[in-house]
């Protein structure tokens, strides 16, 4: 299926981008695996030659797709810890729910992109553990915040939000999504934050 060609920008920075677009629309459609460099560069109006200038190989494009899609998750994250006006307990509770509902619909509309960020997982765990940290970071914000409230009682910050960012996995990995309706996936997301909330208060 070919696609319309897009206008090549003018910045590298800019192509790179066009690139990554590109390439992401196939993998939406037809997967990591039945995309070709060729096809990617077509899709940008240029040469496969003058495509390599920008990425080694389809798995680079592959990786820095899958990073992008997974830093479109700490950015959602982000966007809830920085809200103003929430408690820490809020932000606990609506950073469950937000990361479960993103990995929902990407799961069931766009599942192209998790075959896509599981695949580079296996070729690039640096990736996954860049994230983990930033979501970790993030996470400490809110039970600093907790502590300064007076809601939270969290002696090691850094470390009970590893924990949390734990305890929450199963509400992120898109597999649970496949298992679970989304009312009872929310239901339980609740019930552990309603969990982890009541421990944080009694922290020494």
């Amino acid at each position: 299926m070919a696609m319309q060609p897009k206008p090549i920008e003018t910045t590298p920075q800019d192509i790179r981008a066009g690139i990554l677009d590109a390439a992401e629309a196939r993998f939406r459609i037809y997967g990591v695996n039945k995309t070709t460099m060729a096809e990617i560069a077509r899709d940008m109006g240029m040469s496969a030659a003058n495509l390599y200038r920008y990425f080694r190989n389809k798995q680079d494009i592959a990786a820095a797709c899958a990073q992008r899609c997974i830093s479109t998750q700490v950015d959602l994250l982000r966007e809830v810890v920085r809200t103003p006006g929430l408690s820490a307990a809020e932000k606990l509770e609506r950073c469950a729910l937000e990361m479960l509902r993103f990995t929902w619909e990407t799961a069931h509309d766009q599942p192209r992109i998790n075959e896509l960020v599981n695949h580079v997982i296996l070729e690039h765990s640096n990736i996954v553990h860049e994230k983990t940290q930033e979501s970790c970071s993030l996470l400490a914000e809110v039970l600093a915040q907790g502590n300064e409230s007076g809601e939270f009682k969290v002696a090691d910050v850094v470390k009970t939000a590893e924990t949390v960012y734990a305890a929450l996995k199963m509400f992120h990995v898109p597999i649970f999504m496949s298992l679970y309706e989304l009312d009872e996936l929310m239901l339980r997301a609740r019930d552990v934050v309603a969990l982890l909330i009541a421990g944080l208060h009694g922290r020494a």
